[in-house]
C-alpha cells in the first residue's frame, strides 16, 4: 500500500518563492511506487489551496500555484489516518520556509489534529526561528557564539539614537542585522558605519518587529546537516565561499554567485568540535528530522555556532541535501528517511498517557 503523502507549501510569507522550489524539487525525487503526493498550495495572503493528486513531476512552479483549486479550512487536513480508511494522510511533509510555516504555526496545528508530519516540532520550530530566543538558549547551553544585543521596532522608534549608541559599544563595526523571525537572508545587511546601520535598521523591521544585531567577525562559514530523532548524526561539513561581501538573498538564490566547498577543508580536531556543537544544539531545542547548524571557524580554529535552521533550503543544490550526497545519501533517499523520522516520531508520542 502506498503512503499517502500530504505536501504543504507556499506560505505566508517572504520566503514563499523559495518554498514553492523545495516543492518542485521533492515532487520529482519522490518514488510514486511509494508514494500518493497530495499538494496543497497556501498562498501569499494565507489562503490553503487543495490541487488534485499529482501523478508525476512538475515542469514549474506556476503549476503548484492552484489559483483556482479547492479552498480548504486548515482543519480539513484531520481525517483519519489509519491505513483501513480511504480517505485521509499517512504523514504532512512541511515544505515551508520563514514565519507562518517553519515557526511552529503549522506544526502546532497538526499536533492538535494528531497527524504526524516531517521535520521539527512545535518548540524547537519556534526557538529556532525566533534568532534572539535560540541564541539566548545557547548561551544559557554554554554554546559558543558572538556577541549579539536585540531590540524591538516600539523601542527604535522611541529613540533611535539610544539603539544605534548601544551598538556601537557593544559590538562596534562590523556588524549584521537581521530581522530575528526570518530565514533565506531575507532583510540582512552588514554594517559599517552609522549611516549603513541606520538603513539596516529600516531594512529588517520591514519583516519582523524583532531584530537582532551580530557581531562581525573574519571567520569562515562552514554548515553541517543534522539528522535523526533522539540519536541525532552529522553530516560531512561544508563550507561557503560568497563572491560578495557576504551570503545574502541574491547571492543564494539568484546569482548563483557563490562556491560550495564539500567536503569542507577543515581539521579533524574542527570537525569533531562541530559534531559536538551541532549535536548538542539539536538536544537542546528538541529537534526532531532534520536542522542545518551554521558555524563560524576563525583562523586560529575557534568554532563558534551561528544558528540552526529548521527547514532549510531543500532543493537537490541546495547546502543540507548536497551534504547528506557527500555523505551518502542521495536526495530520494534523504526524503524518504525524513519521512520514516517522522513516523517514529509520531509512534513514539503515541505512548503518552493523558489520563491519571
Amino acid at each position: 500500500m502506498k503512503t499517502k503523502l500530504c505536501l504543504l507549501y507556499g506560505g505566508k510569507s517572504a520566503e514563499h518563492q523559495v518554498s514553492l522550489r523545495t516543492a518542485k524539487a521533492v515532487i520529482q525525487a519522490l518514488n510514486l511506487e511509494k508514494f500518493e503526493i497530495h499538494p496543497i498550495y497556501i498562498s501569499t495572503d494565507g489562503k490553503w489551496l487543495k490541487g488534485p493528486q499529482l501523478h508525476g513531476p512538475v515542469d514549474s512552479v506556476q503549476e503548484l500555484q492552484f489559483t483556482d483549486g479547492e479552498a480548504i479550512a486548515p482543519n480539513a487536513l484531520m481525517s483519519s489516518i489509519s491505513p483501513k480508511e480511504d480517505s485521509g494522510y499517512d504523514v504532512v511533509f512541511p515544505l515551508l520556509h520563514g514565519p507562518n510555516g517553519e515557526d511552529g504555526t503549522v506544526q502546532g496545528m497538526l499536533e492538535l489534529l494528531n497527524l504526524p508530519y516531517v521535520g521539527n516540532g512545535v518548540l524547537a520550530s519556534a526557538a529556532g526561528m525566533d534568532k534572539v530566543i535560540m541564541k539566548t538558549i545557547f548561551a544559557q547551553s554554554g554554546l559558543p557564539q558572538v556577541k549579539y544585543v536585540w531590540s524591538l521596532r516600539s523601542t527604535w522608534e522611541a529613540d533611535p539614537e539610544s539603539a544605534y549608541q548601544y551598538v556601537e559599544a557593544e559590538l562596534g563595526y562590523p556588524c549584521f542585522v537581521k530581522p530575528a523571525n526570518l530565514g533565506s537572508s531575507v532583510g540582512i545587511s552588514k554594517c559599517t558605519n552609522r549611516n549603513e546601520l541606520e538603513k539596516a535598521y529600516k531594512e529588517a523591521f520591514q519583516y519582523d518587529r524583532k531584530i537582532i544585531i551580530e557581531e562581525g567577525i573574519t571567520a569562515r562559514e562552514i554548515e553541517i546537516g543534522v539528522l535523526g530523532n533522539d540519536y541525532p548524526e552529522c553530516s560531512v561539513a561544508g563550507e561557503i565561499l560568497p563572491k560578495t561581501t557576504f551570503y545574502d538573498y541574491k547571492a543564494k538564490y539568484e546569482d548563483g554567485d557563490t562556491a560550495l566547498i564539500i567536503p569542507a577543508e577543515i581539521s579533524d580536531e574542527v570537525y569533531a568540535s562541530m559534531s559536538d556543537i551541532a549535536k548538542k544544539a539539536f538536544k537542546v531545542l528538541d529537534c526532531s528530522g532534520l536542522v542545518r547548524a551554521d558555524f563560524f571557524v576563525t583562523a586560529d580554529e575557534r568554532v563558534l555556532i551561528n544558528e540552526v535552521n529548521t527547514m532549510p533550503g531543500f532543493t537537490p543544490v541546495s547546502m543540507f541535501p548536497l551534504l547528506w550526497k557527500h555523505s551518502g545519501v542521495e536526495y530520494s533517499e534523504l526524503i524518504e528517511r525524513l519521512i520514516q523520522l517522522a513516523l517514529e516520531r509520531y509512534e513514539d508520542k503515541q505512548k503518552i498517557k493523558y489520563t491519571f
